[in-house]
């Protein structure tokens, strides 16, 4: 039986996932729905790396400008993701 991961995003995170375009957020919402079955490991995500042990990042969309999402295991809570950032780049908070 696989436990389901709860994964919720920060209120900065939300707010700037309503300004991204509406591709990225479809890209964002699938990224999302895996890590619930799967866990925030995505090594099957093109462009997915592990930051540190428990923070992790993907670019959504490559090129000018390239967004990314921004994500950590909070080990305090079962099965918990949160999403911290989801924007350009540029501003990301590796």
């Amino acid at each position: 039986m696989n436990i389901k991961w709860t994964v919720e995003f920060t209120g900065k995170a939300l707010k700037q996932k309503e300004k991204l375009p509406i591709k990225v957020q479809e890209g964002l919402y699938q990224l999302v729905r895996e890590m619930e079955v799967m866990g925030p490991v995505r090594g099957d995500w093109p462009n997915y790396s592990k930051l540190s042990d428990f923070k992790h990042h993907c670019h959504l969309k490559k090129g000018k400008p390239t967004y990314v999402a921004v994500w950590w295991e909070i080990k305090e809570k079962i099965q918990f993701i949160e999403v911290i950032y989801a924007g350009s780049h540029e501003k990301a908070p590796y």
